[in-house]
């Protein structure tokens, strides 16, 4: 890892993004870095009114890997700089595939719509049909038991959102 000042990190960190302009991924860290030579401190409150310097990495994830440190008066303008710098290099990502994306909600839509309907179950309990009423009875089940685990999974999901007290 290479620690370089902040007005390099920017200039190298621009060439990467021109370097993985056709193909590649740039994974990029930012953390606060409390480590001054000694063993860092577990405590549970680490907020004592101090600033701290941001630790900023950027590599694509084999040949370059650099980092920087960015202390707690020039963060502002390194922020101006990085977001600039981020926004220019953001015009090469690929799009998402909405159309894929619109299809799976169609489809869960038309299966939402199907438990919704009941199956009706009728025809000759005896003789002629009966199996087609057997199929049809069948499927009446498993389309309730469908109904209960959707249910189930909706009220898990309703019980994950609601804060707990």
């Amino acid at each position: 890892m290479q620690l370089v000042d902040n007005d390099e990190f920017l200039k190298q960190l621009a060439a990467l993004f021109e370097s993985t302009k056709t193909h590649g991924s740039i994974w990029l860290t930012h953390k606060r870095l409390t480590h001054d030579g000694e063993d860092a401190s577990m405590a549970a409150v680490d907020d004592d009114g101090r600033e701290y310097p941001c630790l900023l990495r950027a590599t694509n994830g084999a040949e370059i890997k650099l980092s920087t440190r960015v202390a707690p008066g020039e963060l502002d303008k390194f922020h101006a700089a990085y977001g600039a710098l981020l926004k220019a290099s953001m015009t090469t990502l690929r799009k998402r595939d909405k159309k894929r994306e619109k299809q799976r909600a169609e489809d869960f839509a038309a299966r939402k719509k199907r438990l919704a309907e009941p199956i009706p179950v009728e025809g000759p309990k005896r003789g002629s049909g009966r199996r087609k009423r057997q199929r049809r009875i069948k499927s009446a089940l498993k389309q309730e038991e469908a109904r209960k685990r959707l249910q189930e999974r909706e009220d898990a999901k309703t019980k994950a959102k609601a804060p707990s007290s």
